[in-house]
């Protein structure tokens, strides 16, 4: 028979174990690409101590490339990655229940010399385009179903070459090339360099139909992670968005990232920063959910089943509100 004295130091256990269990920070595994952005702010949270505020232990891990997150959230080797809701739709029309909720509206751009004649759609017939990302990219799909609207089919008529972005951007900064479409940071580090924004993404984007700025990019996570962690993701993306305020307001936040990105001057991070902070997501998410049902049906027409797999619309259940996860 237990004594009164044992009882009660086995309840005092129970009751500290329940303590520390309670206390205990959320962990959050993030895969994040190496030449993203999301480390930047996942580096502030974490310098600023925001993460041990929010309650939250955050693991990072990077990766080389976006294929590799997406096999990081499908092995279950990642609790969140960072992807755009054109894989999530996919995703979740062969029945993977993913969800997906802005990270940022930057865009890329086609990408040309600062003399170049080249200054819209039109005028690519008969040069030498190089795009990142490969033959599906969206942005890619996105602009060739603009030019087909005025009879130009830009992967007949241009020459075109495929590849990853550092080497995109090389190959138009060495003069391989005559025009490049890249993702938004390799933009700014080709207009660091001298080179200009010939054709927005933006631009096409409204042009198909888009009424503002949508976020093709976002954080994705599964529909049984998001139900057994709401208050976590909340406090994660409340700290996400305190970091971005700090990138925001403190020019000196920028030093790591500068020196990360091995910039030579000042002028080369602010193309960055301006970048980055025009990528802050600042329409609703019903408003962006929207236009990209629009932009979902142009790519489903040009890129097929092979890009979007059986859904012929958006599924608009991907789009995951964290203000309103109650």
């Amino acid at each position: 028979m237990l004594s009164s004295r044992l009882i009660a130091t086995l309840a005092g256990l129970a009751v500290l174990g329940f303590a520390c269990a309670a206390d205990a920070a959320d962990h959050l595994r993030i895969a994040i690409q190496k030449t993203g952005t999301v480390g930047w702010e996942i580096a502030i949270i974490k310098a600023r101590g925001l993460d041990k505020a929010a309650g939250l232990e955050i693991e990072t891990t990077e990766l080389a490339t976006t294929d590799a997150g997406k096999l990081a959230i499908s092995s279950g080797g990642a609790d969140m990655i960072v992807s755009d809701w054109l894989w999530v739709a996919r995703e979740r029309a062969l029945g993977d229940k993913l969800l997906f909720t802005p990270y940022s509206t930057a865009l890329g751009a086609i990408m040309v010399a600062k003399d170049s004649p080249i200054h819209g759609l039109a005028d690519l017939d008969g040069k030498s385009l190089g795009v990142a990302g490969g033959p599906i990219d969206k942005s890619w799909l996105l602009a060739q179903a603009l030019a087909r609207r005025s009879g130009l089919d830009l992967a007949k008529r241009a020459r075109i070459s495929y590849g990853a972005p550092p080497l995109i951007a090389e190959k138009l900064a060495e003069g391989e090339s005559e025009a490049a479409l890249e993702f938004w940071n390799f933009c700014a580090g080709l207009e660091a360099r001298g080179f200009r924004r010939a054709i927005e993404m933006s631009d096409i984007e409204t042009a198909l139909g888009a009424e503002g700025p949508v976020a093709m990019t976002g954080y994705v996570f599964r529909e049984d992670f998001a139900a057994a962690h709401k208050d976590a993701l909340k406090r994660y993306f409340a700290a996400a968005a305190q970091a971005r305020e700090i990138l925001a307001h403190e020019t000196q936040a920028w030093g790591p990232i500068k020196a990360q990105l091995r910039l030579a001057d000042d002028a080369a991070l602010e193309a960055y920063r301006r970048r980055y902070l025009e990528g802050v997501p600042k329409r609703s998410l019903a408003a962006q959910a929207a236009d990209a049902g629009k932009l979902y049906k142009i790519l489903a027409e040009t890129g097929g089943r092979e890009l979007v797999g059986p859904a012929p619309d958006l599924d608009q259940a991907l789009f995951y509100d964290p203000t309103h996860s109650e």
